[in-house]
């Protein structure tokens, strides 16, 4: 296992940090981010393996994230910066933001977005985050671009494969250039360079793409979806059912099932019940067990039958 790592300078002109983590929860892997706040929800069942590596200096967060299972990202990024992402690897179809993503996709968002993600199995995703004034900033100053326009209300890139295969490539190999020696961002001027290096690396692929708005609107299935998530966390103790859901939408039930398959590869009643599990495992890791019982706090998520409740607790988390 590769052990944590966390290394910064003395020198607060050149401060900086480097971090590596490997996780064996879904909670764990949302704490890796700084100030970011999230929730992961596991979705697909067994043991949750994660890794994590970020460099941090300037403001700017270059980051790498890998999880083996399917996972439902919700939050807020930090304030104040641009974060672009582009997948390593990915084991089927994901979903951002209501948009379908592929592997040549690049993902996009601002602080104060709030973020909606599926991740699919087995997913690997390099990105970077820096602050929106020191992006506007360079791209009108080096580029006479303004940015945030071409980026208003887009969600997801497409931008042409070769375009994405360099920005990826570029990310990769500064990240893994600072991990193997990251003494080498004591120094500002490296800290300088790598910085416009980056910049330019956005704007450049930003600026590479076939039409950046192809897939600027959510999708009507994931709008059907969030409003199916936002129903079941506000009455996540009642005994809901599928045909409860589909009055309170007005959708028929196989238009919730497809909407459900589709945005996250689950039906409405294996998603709820995977929600109600997440709940638990959260509740059980901080609750105080001379006061509270795994039973008493399976009930509370609304599994009635403990052996069931066991097998399923067990499937999902493989242990």
């Amino acid at each position: 296992m590769e052990p944590a790592l966390s290394t910064e300078a003395l020198d607060e002109s050149a401060l900086y940090s480097l971090v590596r983590r490997e996780t064996r929860d879904a909670d764990e892997q949302a704490a890796c981010l700084r100030d970011w706040d999230q929730v992961y929800e596991q979705l697909s069942p067994g043991q949750f393996e994660g890794r994590f590596m970020e460099v941090w200096f300037r403001g700017i967060q270059l980051f790498r994230e890998v999880t083996n299972q399917s996972v439902h990202e919700e939050g807020l990024m930090r304030a104040g910066d641009r974060v672009l992402g582009v997948p390593v690897a990915m084991q089927g179809q994901g979903y951002f933001c209501g948009r379908p993503i592929s592997p040549d996709a690049i993902m996009t968002m601002r602080g104060g977005d709030e973020l909606d993600f599926r991740a699919p199995e087995h997913f690997d995703i390099v990105a970077v985050s820096v602050p929106v004034e020191v992006l506007t900033r360079y791209a009108t100053e080096i580029e006479h671009r303004d940015i945030e326009r071409e980026l208003q209300e887009v969600a997801v890139l497409q931008a042409t494969k070769s375009a994405v295969h360099e920005f990826r490539g570029f990310l990769l190999t500064a990240l893994e250039s600072v991990s193997r020696t990251p003494a080498m961002l004591q120094y500002p001027a490296m800290q300088k360079g790598l910085e416009h290096a980056l910049l330019s690396s956005v704007v450049k692929a930003v600026g590479q793409t076939d039409d950046a708005r192809s897939t600027a609107s959510p999708t009507a299935r994931h709008a059907i979806v969030s409003r199916a998530q936002e129903y079941m966390r506000e009455h996540v103790e009642e005994p809901l059912t599928v045909e409860d859901l589909c009055r309170v939408l007005g959708v028929s039930r196989r238009t919730l099932q497809y909407s459900f398959q589709e945005v996250l590869q689950l039906n409405p009643v294996s998603y709820l019940r995977a929600m109600r599990l997440n709940g638990v495992r959260r509740m059980l890791k901080s609750a105080d067990p001379q006061r509270h019982s795994v039973q008493d706090i399976a009930a509370r998520w609304g599994f009635w039958h403990l052996s069931h409740f066991a097998n399923d607790y067990r499937r999902m988390f493989g242990e």
